[in-house]
């Protein structure tokens, strides 16, 4: 049974310390999608959105994402982070079309990467929404998940089937 650490004596939140944890390499790989109509789809991949190059953007805002985790979220380490590498991949339907996007975040340090892979995600699903919102405003993002992490005490974590569709990730 997991220890609850976020919380000190009086049982108020607190940054977990870390210091006495070993340094290992750790990876996290999350995922999120993006769906939406084809002329989206079409919008982006012939380059004819207003804005720019959606995805290269979005590549940037997620990677730039990863690097700013711990200023978002309130109980993260800021982590030295060693790589990041955003991947993009198209599954067209008959009345739609699905962006899904792939984050590997990795480091060598004592905390995980897993809100940095998730943020990663996430604000690259933002960022194509909000650059095609005036093309659609009916795109869905989601769902997003954490698909693997190795390294640190707590062990290697694979996501199952459970949930969301991995093959559709890989």
């Amino acid at each position: 049974m997991n220890e609850f650490t976020h919380f000190n004596e009086q049982g108020r939140a607190r940054m977990v310390d870390i210091s006495e944890k070993e340094a290992s390499v750790r990876i996290a790989v999350a995922v999120s999608s993006v769906t939406m109509s084809k002329l989206v789809y079409e919008s982006i991949t012939n380059q004819q959105i207003g804005k720019g190059d959606v995805l290269a953007v979005a590549q940037v805002a997620g990677i730039m994402a990863a690097k700013q985790t711990s200023d978002m979220i309130p109980m993260c380490h800021p982590i030295a982070l060693k790589g990041v590498d955003i991947s993009f991949q198209w599954e067209e339907k008959e009345a739609e079309s699905i962006l899904h996007i792939r984050s590997m975040v990795k480091t060598k340090g004592s905390t995980g990467v897993e809100m940095e892979a998730l943020t990663s995600v996430s604000v690259c699903a933002l960022t194509v929404y909000d650059m095609c919102k005036a093309v659609d405003k009916g795109m869905v993002i989601g769902p997003t998940a954490l698909l693997e992490k190795t390294g640190g005490k707590s062990g290697d974590f694979k996501r199952g089937k459970v949930g969301i569709n991995t093959e559709d990730h890989l």
